[in-house]
């Protein structure tokens, strides 16, 4: 036990050491005997890496006025929800439970507006487009980036996508310090990293670690529930709240990854991190900024990890992983490829397909029109096939940002009158129809709008929240309208959201 200790002290501090077997004679020992040599060109300083990022890491924090915050689709709660402490960027500490204001204060006005959060960001490009987390930016009214050097910036939103937890936001500034992107693709596991970031407010902050794994899924350890994409680089360098939407870095001063979520009981670090790589954030950010929001493609399947217990039940021989088809889906890039239930995927354009979490990251580098090969394994016989990648709506074309001005109307609250008359409690009114997806619809002038997706509405402010979760959602982009004319007769309307 003594020598093994002396392995542990001495691995990576000398250049050479020995190893020897605890029992049994010397002639034994001396069989024993094994010199193991680091590689004479491995770069174990991090100092120069430290340095040429640290500055190209700045603060983030969201401001929003306390009846509006934390509003992501799930309503007050959300800083109350135990799910938050998963996330980095409480400004209320590790426990996601921040004071209960009850009083009402002015909307909009910058004096009433409280923190929402605190993260990270990374610099991409000198003009001040900065890479951070969905979960940083949503539901903030204002945003505040301060750069290393405590220059203060206010920031715009680019885009965002809740789907990969990535967002694009811009400063006015110039000349800025920029981490260059760097290769997740090369990343090796075992391999040093750095995450650089602000944890807990403390700016220009370094951790070092290991990549654990690469291409991994953490729904196991959300209970199940979704994160969306998920094909993360698992590292063991420590990070706390507030190093949401920072850097890990190589030892070249690379970026490779986004560091998004850790894996914690407590809220505060616990020996795993996860950070989205750059094969994504590249592909992401680039649509955000040439389209606004993310070109996505999709194989049109439905599917389940094989296992070597699955394989079996299934006849399945020679094959303990890969992606077991379920279903294929009408109008698809699957069905144009010609698969079937029972194929089993093992590769996508030539990178193995072990788990749904690389899957998943291959098709997300991809855009609508894209050609992907797709190699399975049917009735024991392996194949290749190309094919053609469809969006959602089975087509190849680009979708541009949607705002609500696409529905193409003005609202209207109700009168106690109105109301009275047609015996409702709430509704909003539709006036001064145009074209666009409301009057295509069919929806005239005058409809009472009582509930979407089942939500009641009774402000302009219940529509748009209503309507950036169904955009933000990755389900069908439907709005499914029950209203009232004033003449008192009952409509309803499917509203399709897609171009």
């Amino acid at each position: 036990m003594k020598t093994k200790n002396k392995l542990l002290l001495l691995a990576g501090s000398v250049a050479v050491f020995a190893v020897f077997a605890t029992a049994g004679s010397s002639e034994d020992a001396s069989e024993n005997l094994y010199t193991v040599s680091q590689h004479p060109g491995m770069n174990n300083d991090f100092t120069k890496a430290a340095e040429s990022t640290i500055n190209g890491v700045v603060s983030i924090k969201s401001f929003a006025t306390p009846r509006q915050r934390g509003y992501s689709g799930g309503g007050e709660d959300f800083f109350n929800d135990p799910f938050f402490d998963f996330f980095f960027g409480n400004p209320y500490g590790g426990g996601g439970q921040q004071p209960r204001r009850r009083q009402q204060q002015p909307r909009n006005s910058e004096e009433s507006q409280q923190p929402l959060g605190l993260g990270s960001g990374v610099i991409i490009s000198a003009d001040g487009y900065i890479v951070t987390n969905n979960h940083v930016i949503d539901g903030a009214e204002r945003l505040e980036v301060t750069l290393n050097d405590n220059r203060q910036f206010n920031a715009t939103v680019v885009g965002a996508d809740p789907n990969t937890d990535l967002a694009l936001i811009k400063i006015d500034a110039k000349e800025l310090p920029v981490i260059p992107m760097g290769n997740s693709d090369v990343l090796k596991v075992g391999e040093w990293v750095l995450a650089v970031g602000n944890p807990f407010g403390l700016t220009s902050t370094v951790t070092t670690g290991i990549v654990s794994a690469k291409a991994r899924s953490i729904s196991s350890a959300t209970n199940g529930r979704p994160m969306g994409l998920e094909s993360y680089i698992q590292t063991d360098a420590a990070v706390n709240p507030g190093n949401s939407g920072g850097a890990l870095v190589n030892l070249n001063g690379e970026l490779v990854g986004i560091n998004t979520a850790i894996y914690s009981q407590t809220g505060s670090y616990a020996g795993y991190s996860f950070a989205i790589p750059t094969a994504i954030v590249t592909k992401v950010i680039t649509d955000l900024r040439q389209y606004g929001t993310v070109q996505r493609a999709f194989l049109g399947i439905s599917y389940t990890p094989l296992d070597a217990k699955s394989a079996k039940e299934k006849g399945i021989k020679d094959l303990v992983d890969g992606l077991y088809v379920e279903s294929v889906n009408d109008r698809s890039t699957a069905m144009e490829a010609g698969l079937q239930k029972g194929d089993v995927i093992t590769a996508i354009n030539g990178n193995p397909t072990h788990n749904s979490a690389q899957l998943l990251e291959q098709v997300a580098r991809l855009r609508p029109g894209d050609k992907v090969s797709i190699t399975f394994v049917r009735d024991g016989n392996k194949k290749t096939v190309t094919a053609t990648l469809y969006n959602s709506q089975g087509s190849t074309k680009m979708t541009q940002a949607s705002t609500i001005s696409d529905l193409g109307c003005a609202f209207k609250t109700l009168d106690e009158e109105t109301r009275r008359q047609l015996k409702i409690n709430g509704g909003l009114q539709v006036s001064g129809l145009k074209d666009g997806k409301f009057k295509s619809n069919g929806i005239k002038d005058g409809f009472i709008i009582l509930d979407i997706n089942n939500m009641k509405v009774s402000s302009v402010d219940d529509v748009e929240k209503i309507y950036n979760a169904i955009i933000k959602s990755t389900d069908d982009h439907v709005m499914f309208i029950t209203g009232i004319y004033p003449t008192g007769k009952k409509m309803y309307y499917a509203v399709d959201l897609n171009d």
